[in-house]
């Protein structure tokens, strides 16, 4: 059984340099490849390390609005050298959000002129983009329009929206990727969303070293756990593990743009 990690961060200080261990976890499950996505300049240098002679691992370059106060005013320039300097690397993790932590976030209208900077990268050297979003659905909607088309398409990471939601974003061309929030007891739109989408839109993720599935008693979480997301994943589709594990491979190679 193969596995792909979509959307996650090795990157993360978190891990404290034990990438090699955590990877070789991964590998005992079936993982075979790891989408990695960074969420500064600063940490663009740290998944660059990672990832530089590691096949197993997707580099992802972005700013995620969280963090967008402390970007440079170069941030345009290096962020097209690096994906330039990587072919098969994508544009992530970005997005919007009215509820940003701490105070290293910026406006919802700096945000958008900032996302919508990035998307145009993205556009320019056709490369998938990974979106970050919570609670602004629609602005997202209407972003996404203005940057259309987005020639190597798009994925929403850790998607909880509801299932209309999920039907206007993948009128767009969108994948919806799945994380350890739908192992959660109280997530009853997961069932919806998952049963009423098409089978080829779906991704799993870990988004480690966050959103460790439920009932597991770790510190931080990681790309092995997303087992936990494929069975959960599996239970509320009724479909068979192995037969999910096959579609969303192939999916995210697809979105990926990478040999399966």
């Amino acid at each position: 059984m193969k596995l792909f990690d979509a959307h996650c961060h090795l990157q993360d200080l978190r891990f404290n340099r034990k990438q090699r261990m955590v990877i070789e976890n991964a590998k005992k499950i079936g993982l075979q490849k790891i989408a990695v996505k960074a969420t500064t300049q600063e940490d663009w240098k740290e998944t660059e390390r990672l990832c530089v002679n590691n096949d197993m691992l997707i580099p992802s370059f972005g700013l995620h609005p969280w963090f967008l106060a402390i970007r440079s005013d170069e941030w345009e320039i290096e962020l097209r050298e690096i994906l330039v300097k990587y072919p098969k690397s994508s544009v992530g993790e970005i997005g919007i959000d009215p509820n940003t932590k701490g105070d290293l976030g910026v406006r919802m209208d700096e945000q958008e002129i900032i996302f919508l900077k990035q998307l145009a990268i993205a556009k320019e050297l056709k490369r998938p983009v990974s979106i970050h979003c919570r609670g602004a659905w629609d602005k997202l909607i209407s972003l996404i329009d203005q940057s259309s088309p987005l020639p190597a398409g798009f994925m929403i990471h850790c998607f909880g929206g509801s299932l209309e939601v999920a039907q206007e974003l993948i009128k767009r061309g969108s994948y919806l990727s799945f994380s350890g929030t739908i192992t959660r007891p109280n997530n009853t739109k997961a069932f919806k969303v998952l049963n009423n989408i098409p089978k080829n839109r779906i991704l799993i993720e870990t988004d480690a070293p966050d959103l460790l599935p439920h009932g597991l008693n770790q510190e931080l979480n990681e790309p092995a756990n997303l087992i936990n997301v494929l069975n959960r994943a599996s239970e509320l589709m009724d479909l068979s593990a192995a037969m999910l594990a096959e579609q969303t491979y192939i999916n995210a190679c697809r979105f990926f743009n990478i040999e399966n």
